[in-house]
């Protein structure tokens, strides 16, 4: 099984990782990295990611971000343990196409972002679909 997964909840989470300027931005999201900090008062180990989850009101008001979040939520809920390593701070942000684009292309989205960035799983490169194609099929 992949890193345990768990939530960044303080703004001082997530500036800190948008501090690294390391992200990429594919069209339904936007990925930020930091790795964690060896002098955090917790000692983190590459166990775990924690993921944080953010849609700025250019995307519309609090129904849609609230959906974007909740999409957002369970891409990466799908996603992350099998095609992530632990050991990072994560921060994924919502974009106006977050709310159309097919669950499909999100979960490709997020798998290229992870490539990009280098946190992707060495076993797992292939597959930029995570098996989303056959759910959306059905």
């Amino acid at each position: 099984m992949g890193p345990r997964i768990e939530r960044l909840k303080t703004r001082p989470d997530f500036l800190r990782v948008a501090s690294t300027r390391k992200k990429w931005a594919a069209p339904g999201l936007i990925l930020q990295v930091r790795s964690h900090p060896a002098d955090d008062k917790t000692p983190r180990t590459g166990g775990f990611l924690r993921v944080g989850f953010t849609v700025s009101k250019k995307v519309g008001n609090a129904v849609q971000r609230n959906r974007a979040k909740r999409r957002l939520r369970a891409i990466a809920g799908e996603i992350l343990p099998r095609h992530a390593i632990g050991g990072f701070d994560l921060v994924i942000i919502g974009r106006r196409t977050t709310l159309t684009r097919s669950y499909a292309k999100l979960a490709g989205d997020l798998i290229k972002a992870l490539n990009k960035l280098g946190i992707a799983a060495p076993n797992q490169t292939g597959d930029a679909s995570g098996g989303a194609e056959e759910r959306e099929a059905q």
